[in-house]
């Protein structure tokens, strides 16, 4: 039991005493009591209950002043859960309410909780220089008003002017002023002294935990420990769990600065203890486990380090004998090799001072070798040591030196990355007008350089300064512009590999404002023993207003915040640390891999596709170069039976190439094998263009994309060969996201190659353009028809812009290869789209079965984090579901709404009740479509306990689910007043009696929110009309889908006529099949207040005849008439008025989409009359067509309909032209060819790239990106 369960148990009784009595007052404030104790425990999702409820009745029935305790507690728990926005939210209307009601205490509260909610958001990201501002405004603010409150006298205040003391003094170190800080930290401790306050007091926790911060970064070892002890005592003793095991984490990493490994690992675990205790710290528990890896990786670089000082010790007893021989300058191109290598290992364990030996060891070399630029980045090197060791002034001098040395030679790199440096230090010692213009002069001579990543540390340090040092928000802002294009420009360069392994140094910064830059070396010493070493500088980009460090001995990148990096590794070390040549022919070693690995793809099924026979002369870790000459061998055709198995989606296969680029002919000699091939990188890949796939155009940018995921397969495929064949390893600086690779035979690092980093973080190339001839294809229509590139006779060449990042893709990639099934190319795809986040999964349409499915909710579970999932239009069962329970039951998300489209598979009933299993899915769920799915009446105890427990819950969507008036019933039965639901579909279930439909609207009319109903295909008799009425009356319907339902135009008139109040606007109207007549249409043009607001009308399949084309022409010209989306398809409306209502269309600004299909009556084209109208009605030149032809001219009156029909044509095509802000038009079935249409479709400007799908009778006219008929009837907007 714990000890505080004796007072949770008096609580609950007290407030249900207060409950049972009817004390709002005391509910109140003992609900606020509950939700305490649970916060106080680390329950924080048990405590945002009783909280809720101390609001939702302090709102009710309590005067205002009651909400400020309230809201004071519900920032203070989403705060701790790390919801930020909702806790800003309260802790804003805790600071409002405070100023009403002029109460200087709960101000000054809740400027305390703003600052630390800004602060924390500060420290969750990257470069949120906005949130550290308000941080600081929030925290200086509430120590005035604490200063104020302590004046007057009020010695219960003393807590928020201590804690006040601390917040600055926090603030402080995030902006690197480490002096301030301690002693606004240190005053805060002294006033605790002067006022007596107890020593196990939490006040005090704080400031211990924060000195020991400050003391660490400066290095204060044994000071550090001692305020970081007292913190983990005090918490201990007033049982503030959190605080203990963040005290252990401080005091973990002070161990680990030390590199004191093993007794960093031991507070760590004592930490992760300490948070398991907690019920809702996952995000601790996760920050405490990624420390112990990144302890455990240390350790590895420790014991290599040792390792190496032992082969460097070798080589210096060497360089006795070698002394005065020829061998001289090859043993001293070894001993720098080694020290590098020592360098870059302390830099990654932070052993500051032998990183600063082993630097000046490097000078003395450097000097040996008579080398200037060898000695300019041995100052760099030294520079840095004394930087991290906060002996700024010395600092100052090796950078100045270095710059001085850079400047003699002309080294214009050496000189940006000295003068960045420089700039840094100069701002660690408060000389920040000094330090912009280093910075400035920085960014002068790397742009002058074109250094692209050399510009964008110096400009991100500049934008440092301005935005936090001078507070000059303008030029902030003109610097930030330039960052981002900057960063965009270096985001498209890829730096090829050196010739031989190049050496790294990284380390996990922890000032928040250190970055670090890198230079190369070559290591093979006969190769570059006359070439400097600072000319094998590589630039590494930097990070937000941070400034560069360099290393004249690594290629490296540091962190910048306070997060350390973290360092991956792939595989296993090799033991040979002491081999330091590697032949030069491995310059391209990782390219050569690329076009060597296995040339038959799992991930491809080939059916009368190309594919490369295996010409391997060496293993695949030979390091040989590759044969430049290619043969007509090197390509064949495959037969069916060389099939491998693969998923239904990948038809493809990707070829690969063993040589030098160029026009591959003869590349397949089947002359029934029509593909195109594309060349990516030094890859091939093979796509026979299929017209259910691509459409009956190819579509340019289905075919990126589908070209993107294959190559991306291939890249994984090629990986996995990699780990198998290869001795190669990878570590990974996740704060950078630059990779590195670690070559076993020298045991150095050297940049990996973009394609060794994509199955690997899972990077997706976008492509930016295709080639063909040298010319940028603007659309694949061209190669439609030459056989040349249809029979892969040459290729098409693929730009890539950039790559991105897409975790599930690589998680679900994994996954697959778990389980050893397939990946689906259709899923893939949609798992690439680029529109959405990856919180939001979309894999609808995918053809997935129950075993199919298993490999993407495997990479579901791992992924954790979905704000909303599509599995619509699959094959999926209930076993699918019930793995998709367990995938929300183990997920660390139990807040957030949650969408969830199920719509269109193969669940039962009981795929409902695996909802009500998952309290997850209960607290998160605010949309679930399921419709499509033979629920029966077996669902409706599970829809009723859906609809009771998930209070999110808003739309409902059970549309054709075999249903009948007994689930209709328990729906109705569920619902309460205090139902949150807006929107609910029941249409296409024919079953539904009108009594229960009438109990269902009835009740819907009491719901306060309620917005939205479907009942297509529902008979609706006049009782049930009667209370759609009502409930038009009562709520604010705003969407009526009443489609098919047959009920005529007078009880259509009688529901339009329920709009009439002012408290309802109706914005979209589905009556579609309903035999209607014109003379609804002339209701809605007298109506002025209906048509105002709506904005998606569906009357299709209502007989309105050629008088309804004429009244729908003047409601489009109404100038009240705000609709965007009109179906008129299957109206019969005539040619006259289609053509009437497309020149009325020039009148309206607001209409983007129409459906005129099928409008066309019998015979038409033989009978076109002039059809007259009254002026009054519509202009008479809307329908002028020309009569028959006048008897005096006989060989007129025999002219064929022919010519007539050509006339309307090219009237019909004059109304499409000035209809410009049309975005889709549907005139299909209607008797002519869509070719004329289109062409004065395009030749107007609508603003992007215009597209139309002809094809017999159809015409649909489109602009990007509107889709026509690729998007199923359930999914589409009616």
């Amino acid at each position: 039991m714990k000890k505080d369960d004796g007072q949770l148990i008096a609580a609950k009784r007290a407030y249900r005493n207060a409950s049972d009595e009817g004390n709002r007052q005391e509910e109140a404030r003992w609900a606020n009591v509950i939700g305490d104790i649970f916060k106080n425990r680390g329950e924080y999702v048990e405590a945002l209950k009783w909280f809720r409820l101390d609001y939702e009745v302090s709102t009710k029935y309590l005067p205002e002043k009651h909400l400020l305790p309230t809201c004071q507690s519900l920032g203070e728990v989403y705060l701790r859960l790390q919801h930020f926005e909702d806790a800003l939210i309260y802790q804003k209307k805790h600071l409002d309410l405070a100023k009403d009601s002029d109460d200087l205490v709960e101000q000054q509260r809740a400027s305390t909780q703003l600052g630390r909610t800004y602060h924390e958001m500060f420290l969750k990201s990257e470069n949120d220089q906005t949130s550290l501002r308000n941080a600081k405004k929030y925290f200086i603010s509430a120590m005035k008003l604490a200063h104020t409150l302590k004046k007057s006298n009020k010695l219960t205040f003393l807590k928020e002017y201590i804690d006040a003391h601390n917040n600055i003094g926090m603030v402080e170190m995030d902006l690197d002023n480490l002096e301030e800080a301690e002693k606004m930290l240190t005053k805060g401790l002294q006033i605790c002294d002067e006022e007596e306050v107890v020593e196990n007091d939490d006040g005090r926790t704080r400031l211990h935990h924060n000195l020991g911060n400050v003391y660490m970064e400066l290095r204060k070892w044994d000071k550090a420990r001692i305020h970081i002890e007292k913190d983990i005592v005090i918490c201990k003793n007033i049982g503030h769990c959190q605080g203990e095991a963040k005290g252990y984490i401080n005091l973990g990493e002070l161990h680990y600065r030390v590199q004191k490994y093993e007794d960093a690992i031991l507070c760590y675990e004592k930490a992760m203890n300490l948070a398991k205790c907690m019920d809702d710290e996952y995000a601790l528990a996760n920050q405490i486990q990624e420390n112990i890896e990144t302890v455990k990786e240390a350790t590895k670089v420790m014991e290599d380090l040792k390792k190496e000082e032992q082969n460097f010790k070798k080589l210096i007893r060497n360089m006795v004998n070698a002394r005065g021989t020829s061998g001289e300058r090859k043993c001293l191109l070894q001993q720098n090799v080694s020290l590098d290598r020592l360098i870059e290992k302390s830099s990654i364990t932070s052993a500051w001072k032998k990183h600063c030996e082993f630097a000046k060891r490097k000078k003395k070399i450097a000097s040996e070798l008579c080398d200037k630029e060898k000695l300019g980045d041995s100052y760099l090197v030294i520079g840095e040591s004394y930087q991290k060791l906060r002996n700024f002034t010395k600092a100052k001098k090796w950078y100045s030196k270095s710059w001085e040395t850079y400047k003699s030679i002309g080294n214009m790199e050496g000189q940006a990355l000295a003068k960045i440096n420089l700039g840094d230090v100069l701002d660690s010692v408060g000389k920040w007008s000094d330090a912009l213009e280093a910075f400035s002069e920085g960014y002068r001579i790397a742009r002058e350089a074109n250094l692209v990543s050399v510009q964008l540390s110096a400009l991100e340090n500049m934008h440092y300064s301005h935005m936090i040092r001078f507070d000059n928000h303008e030029e902030a802002r003109r610097l930030q512009s330039k960052i981002e294009k900057l960063k965009q420009l270096n985001n498209n360069e890829v730096e090829p590999l050196r010739d031989s392994c190049s050496e790294t140094d990284t380390e996990g910064e922890n000032s928040p404002r250190k970055s670090y830059a890198s230079n190369v070396h070559g290591n093979n010493e006969s190769a570059f023993d006359d070439v400097p070493l600072a000319s094998l500088v590589t630039k590494s980009k930097g990070t937000k207003h941070k400034p560069l460090e360099a290393s004249a001995t690594s290629m490296s990148s540091q962190t910048v915040s306070r997060k350390r990096g973290r360092l991956v590794l792939s595989d296993d070390e090799d033991d040979n640390n002491n081999q330091q040549h590697v032949d030069g022919s491995t310059s391209n070693e990782f390219k050569s891999r690329r076009r060597l690995n296995s040339h038959v793809d799992e991930h491809q099924e080939v059916i009368s596709d190309c594919t490369p026979p295996v010409h391997l002369e060496e293993s695949a870790c030979s390091y040989k170069g590759m044969s430049p000459k290619l043969t007509a061998e090197d390509f064949r055709c495959s037969r069916q039976h060389e099939s491998v198995d693969v998923s239904p989606g990948v038809l493809e296969n990707i070829c690969l190439k063993n040589g030098h680029s160029g026009p591959v002919f003869d590349a397949c000699e089947d002359e029934y094998c029509k593909h195109l091939i594309f060349k990516v990188e030094d890859d091939f890949v093979h796509i026979e263009p299929d017209p259910h796939k691509f459409g009956i155009k190819l579509s340019m940018e289905h075919m990126k994309v589908e070209v993107a995921c294959l190559y991306f397969l291939k890249l994984v495929k090629e990986n996995r060969s990699r780990e198998r064949h290869h001795s190669t390893r990878f570590l990974l600086i996740q704060n950078h996201s630059l990779l590195f690779c670690h070559c076993r035979r020298c045991n150095l690092f050297r940049r990996a190659d973009v394609v060794i980093c994509a199955p690997i973080l899972g990077l997706l190339p976008i492509i930016q353009h295709l080639k063909c001839g040298g010319e940028v294809l603007e659309s694949l229509d061209l190669l439609y028809t030459p056989k040349d590139h249809m029979s892969g006779k040459c290729w098409i060449e693929v730009s890539i812009d950039r790559w991105v990042s897409k975790r599930l893709v690589k998680l679900y990639a994994d996954c697959c290869k778990d389980l050893s099934q397939p990946p689906n190319l259709k899923l893939l795809k949609k798992l690439y789209s680029l529109e959405v986040s990856e919180d939001e999964i979309d894999v609808s349409d995918c053809e997935l079965e129950d075993i199919s499915a298993a490999p993407l909710l495997n990479a579901l579970h791992l992924h954790k984090t979905i704000a909303a999932l599509n599995l619509s239009h699959n094959l999926l069962g209930n076993e699918s579901m019930e793995k998709l329970k367990n995938v929300f039951l183990s997920s660390s998300q139990k807040y957030g709404g949650l969408v969830l489209d199920l719509h269109c598979n193969r669940f039962g009933p009981t795929a409902l009740f695996q909802i009500c299993e998952c309290t997850v899915l209960l607290s998160r769920l605010e949309v679930v479509n399921i419709s499509g799915n033979r629920l029966t009446d077996g669902c409706a105890s599970y829809l009723s306990t859906i609809l009771q427990n998930c209070k999110a819950l808003y739309s409902l969507n059970i549309q054709n689910c075999s249903i009948t008036s007994r689930t209709i019933q328990k729906v109705t039965d569920s619902l309460t007043s205090e139902s949150l639901l807006s929107e609910l579909f029941i249409g296409y279930n024919s079953s539904i009696t009108g009594n229960a439909l009438v109990n269902l609207l009835d009740k819907l009319a009491t719901l306060t929110s309620f917005s939205q109903i479907n009942l297509n295909g529902i008979k609706l008799n006049k009782n049930a009309i009667d209370s759609l009425c009502n409930l038009i009356k009562s709520s604010c319907l705003s969407h009526l889908m009443i489609g098919e339902t047959s009920i005529g135009t007078e009880r259509a008139i009688q529901l339009s006529d329920s709009w009439s109040s002012e408290n309802s606007e109706l914005v979209k109207l589905d009556l579609s099949y309903c035999l209607l007549t014109s003379n609804y249409i002339t209701k809605l043009v007298t109506d002025a207040s209906l048509i105002s607001g709506l904005l998606h009308l569906n009357i299709a399949g209502n007989p309105l005849m050629q008088e309804g084309g004429v009244a729908l022409a003047s409601l489009v010209k109404n100038p009240h008439c705000c609709l965007k989306v009109v179906n008129l398809s299957k109206c019969q409306l005539g040619l006259v008025g289609i053509l009437g209502i497309l020149h009325s269309l020039a009148d309206n600004a607001s209409i983007e989409e129409v459906n005129l299909s099928d409008n066309a009556l019998e015979h038409e084209y033989d009978t076109l009359v002039k059809v007259k109208v009254h002026e009054d009605e519509v202009d008479n030149d809307l329908f002028e067509l020309g009569v028959a032809a006048d008897s005096e001219d006989e060989s007129e009156q025999q002219k064929p309909c022919v010519d007539l029909k050509s006339t309307f044509v090219q009237q019909l095509a004059s109304a499409i032209s000035v209809a410009k802000q049309l975005r889709v038009l549907d005139i299909s079935n209607n008797g002519f060819s869509g070719e004329t249409f289109y062409a004065v479709w395009s030749t107007n400007s609508r603003g992007s790239l215009t597209q139309s799908h002809t094809q017999g009778n159809t015409i649909h006219l489109s602009v990007e990106p509107n889709q026509c008929c690729s998007i199923k009837p359930c999914c589409t907007r009616f």
